[in-house]
């Protein structure tokens, strides 16, 4: 049996903790809220999947945990996954999140010496990767776009993400950004 090639997800095994996260969320009557959080990620290698026999991925599994730093109430919860191709240097980023919403984005990654970056993105539009959302979701905080860039070098991951939303009659620039540590 061979070892598996997570190539560029390789520095993402690992459990992460980080309490500098900052949520800019919408408000119904149009304002916005500032949630400072903190939060756990939990990485873990799964193997290798294929895809028809035309594709073989190095796959992540994750669970993400996120806690208001003035209550200790988690407010989001998701799972999901991290897969590269390494004969295209596809890399992507498959989550849900209990609300109703699943996202699939794609992008690439740049490995220099430690320092990693990844960046993804999808649309509503199914070959940029895509969204699914439940009808309640469509009807009334729609995701029409998603963003990230993790950056990861050493034992620190940064990252920054951006969901544009259509929701309470305007689009919304619903951003989310965190520091955390690797420690396990």
């Amino acid at each position: 049996m061979s070892e598996i090639n997570y190539g560029p997800l390789t520095q993402l095994i690992g459990v992460w903790k980080g309490d500098k996260g900052k949520d800019i969320a919408p408000e119904p009557d149009g304002s916005e809220e500032d949630n400072a959080y903190f939060e756990t990620i939990t990485v873990e290698p799964i193997g290798d999947v294929s895809n028809a026999d035309a594709q073989t991925l190095a796959v992540l599994h994750y669970c993400q945990i996120v806690q208001r730093k003035q209550t200790g109430v988690v407010f989001h919860h998701q799972t999901g996954y991290w897969s590269w191709d390494a004969a295209t240097g596809v890399v992507t980023h498959s989550f849900s999140i209990p609300r109703g919403v699943t996202v699939v984005a794609c992008g690439k990654a740049k490995v220099e010496a430690d320092s990693t970056v990844i960046e993804v993105d999808t649309t509503e539009n199914p070959d940029s990767g895509g969204i699914a959302q439940s009808p309640f979701m469509q009807k009334s905080a729609k995701t029409t776009s998603f963003s990230q860039t993790l950056s990861i070098q050493g034992d620190l991951l940064r990252y920054q993400q951006m969901m544009v939303l259509d929701i309470y009659g305007k689009i919304f620039n619903h951003s989310d950004v965190n520091e955390l540590k690797k420690c396990l």
